[in-house]
């Protein structure tokens, strides 16, 4: 110290030196209590059994209406009923599509695509209604191609049970005979006239019956050819086909307008009985001829 007070030179570092020392405090050392925190220790609650969710489910047949020749057509899938939140209320407003083909057994039909809604539970058996009907994008695909015309039109149709109807129409211009030029394109007044043709077809056939019998000639499809033989006056036109309809609205839930779509149509459903055959008494057999 004397030697720092000594030399000028020495004097900062010494200061700077002894402040450093001041200003330093003693560390605390923390220790652990031991016990207190053990790695083996269980969280509250223990570990939940894994149960199978589809050990609460339980399946219900999908009925399709009678107008399909299968009428059982599928199942659907949903939890069992608990308290307060019943499983046929789930159920009601589902949507199912299907493949018409399956509905109708015919493979030529495979490019519909039909949408039943669930509108009643009865048991174990969905009672579906109609819903809608689409095209599979890969037969709309196939048809369309170069150095053609597209025509298409919708329009909204009432029919006479209080259902509102969305239709669209598509078409395609066509060659005619012994055409040489390569393209078959319509002018636009041409066009026009038959997006009017096939608005008129499509408000007639919807506005003249109920939603049941629609649906009949949708499923048999003559509604396009009908187009096209009407639009040959103004332009030669091909593949016509409604392509697509939608249910904007449907009246009051009504159980036994439901239950006229699940009937017999009138049909007769019994087995074929074998006609009676007369036997002819013999004589001597002890009857009179």
């Amino acid at each position: 110290d004397n030697l720092l007070l000594s030399d000028p030179l020495l004097l900062p570092a010494a200061l700077l030196i002894s402040s450093h020392r001041s200003t330093e405090r003693p560390k605390h050392v923390s220790k652990m209590a031991i016990g207190k925190n053990p790695k083996g220790k269980s969280k509250k609650g223990g570990k939940k059994k894994i149960v199978d969710p589809f050990l609460k489910k339980e399946w219900y047949q999908l009925v399709a209406p009678s107008m399909f020749s299968v009428k059982n057509c599928g199942k659907t899938l949903i939890t069992k009923t608990q308290g307060t939140k019943i499983a046929s209320d789930g159920l009601k407003g589902r949507v199912i599509e299907l493949s018409l083909a399956d509905l109708n057994n015919n493979e030529a039909l495979a490019f519909r695509k039909i949408k039943l809604c669930i509108e009643d539970v009865q048991g174990y058996n969905c009672l579906m209604n109609f819903h809608g009907m689409d095209m599979t994008r890969d037969k709309l695909c196939s048809l369309i191609k170069k150095k053609q015309s597209i025509i298409e039109a919708s329009c909204d149709v009432r029919t006479t049970d209080g259902y509102i109807v969305r239709m669209f129409c598509i078409a395609f211009t066509k060659k005619q005979d012994n055409q040489i030029k390569q393209t078959c394109y319509a002018q636009s007044a041409k066009i026009r006239a038959i997006r009017a043709i096939m608005v008129k077809c499509m408000t007639e056939v919807g506005q003249k019956g109920e939603l049941r019998s629609l649906v009949k000639e949708l499923i048999s499809a003559p509604i396009g050819q009908n187009i096209e033989k009407e639009a040959n006056a103004a332009f030669p036109i091909k593949d016509c086909f409604i392509r697509k309809v939608k249910v904007l609205k449907k009246p009051k839930f009504d159980v036994t307008a439901l239950m006229e779509w699940h009937g017999d149509e009138g049909n007769d459903v019994g087995q074929a009985v074998e006609p009676v055959v007369e036997e002819t008494l013999l004589a001597g057999s002890g009857g009179r001829l």
